[in-house]
């Protein structure tokens, strides 16, 4: 019997250390101030105290891309599904109050393509660098049997921080109040089971042109990556304009919302407010999709909401607007029994 080695078995060592050798420079791209050390240790160290924290808390998240991976693979681009990941975990933390310090990502794949590999996590350090945040550390897999050739699975974890007593719990939202909705780029990274299936049903191809962007083909189109809106809602954060803000991503405006509304309040939205991209329309349209699924989806053009006292609205949609935001006041909070959110308006608001 002839000796058996790992990469008999299907890992392959030394293309998992080609591999770090090749994004170290990506990582290093990303560095700021509280980093220490580099990739290659057991574990990513950072100093609190040289990021300016005095009194910190820290907070953490964790997200994937889900099933948008699957049009990566379908389509050989991948370097968006990197700004995916981080953005995912990145917009929660924010929403919190704290700034993104650092970024840790888990690449898992049946047999390690390198240059697949090397793509999504340049998208990964993009990511960082689109959300100030150092991408310090994570781990690469090689797992023969567990994933099909050429796929892969993502996870990344973010790790940020706030000065005591600066923390958003959305304690201080109350009846009168108003909400900004920020745009978003497109479907971001939910609702991609269901799109997968409408273009099943519609049976067109992914190198097609796409029917709402025709200037791209349907695949790369779909990929547009999540907005990061990081930088603009720390500004707005530290200008004391917003008492809460909410990442809309699975469960999109109904459920997200009110995870930021104390009790007794609620929120009032208006669809005509805001202009729904039309990629959702073509969603919509290709899957007779009803109203209510659509919203409980996907975002539907606001990818982050923003709840603001009455008085600093025009200041806070100039800052965001400011910095590059597409910002649109789209509805108010008012007393209510329990949390909720109702959305007026909607059926005149699709485009074609």
């Amino acid at each position: 019997m002839n000796t058996l080695t790992y990469k008999d078995a299907g890992v392959d060592i030394d293309a998992g250390h080609a591999l770090v050798e090749r994004i170290k420079p990506l990582a290093k791209a990303t560095s700021r101030p509280g980093v220490s050390g580099g990739l290659g240790g057991f574990g990513a160290l950072f100093d609190l105290k040289a990021a300016g924290y005095k009194d910190p808390v820290l907070v953490s998240c964790t997200d994937g891309v889900g099933t948008k991976l699957k049009l990566a693979f379908a389509t050989g681009l991948h370097r968006t599904v990197g700004i995916d990941l981080v953005a995912m975990s990145v917009n929660d933390l924010v929403v919190q109050g704290a700034e993104p310090l650092f970024f840790l990502d888990y690449f898992a794949s049946g047999r390690l393509q390198t240059d697949d590999a090397a793509a999504v996590i340049a998208g990964i350090a993009k990511g960082c660098e689109l959300a100030g945040c150092a991408l310090i550390g994570g781990e690469t897999a090689e797992l023969p049997g567990l994933y099909s050739d050429g796929e892969y699975d993502l996870a990344g974890f973010a790790v940020g921080a706030a000065e005591r007593g600066a923390l958003l719990d959305g304690s201080a939202v109350g009846a009168g109040d108003v909400i900004i909705g920020l745009g978003a780029a497109g479907l971001h990274a939910n609702g991609f089971s269901l799109l997968r299936k409408v273009i099943e049903v519609m049976n067109i191809a992914l190198d097609a042109p796409a029917p709402f962007d025709p200037g791209k083909t349907l695949g790369a189109a779909l990929l547009e990556p999540t907005k990061i809106y990081t930088k603009s809602c720390l500004a707005a954060h530290k200008a004391g304009l917003v008492k809460a803000m909410a990442h809309i991503t699975g469960g999109g405006l109904p459920e997200n919302l009110p995870r930021v509304l104390p009790g007794g309040t609620a929120a009032r939205l208006n669809a005509a407010a805001w202009e729904i991209p039309p990629v959702f329309s073509w969603l919509r349209d290709g899957g007779k999709i009803a109203e209510s699924e659509m919203l409980r989806t996907c975002n539907c053009g606001i990818g982050m909401a923003a709840v603001v006292a009455k008085q600093k609205a025009e200041q806070a949609l100039r800052l965001f607007k400011a910095h590059g935001e597409t910002a649109t006041l789209i509805g108010e909070i008012h007393t209510g029994e329990t949390p909720h959110v109702v959305v007026e308006g909607l059926e005149n608001a699709w485009r074609g």
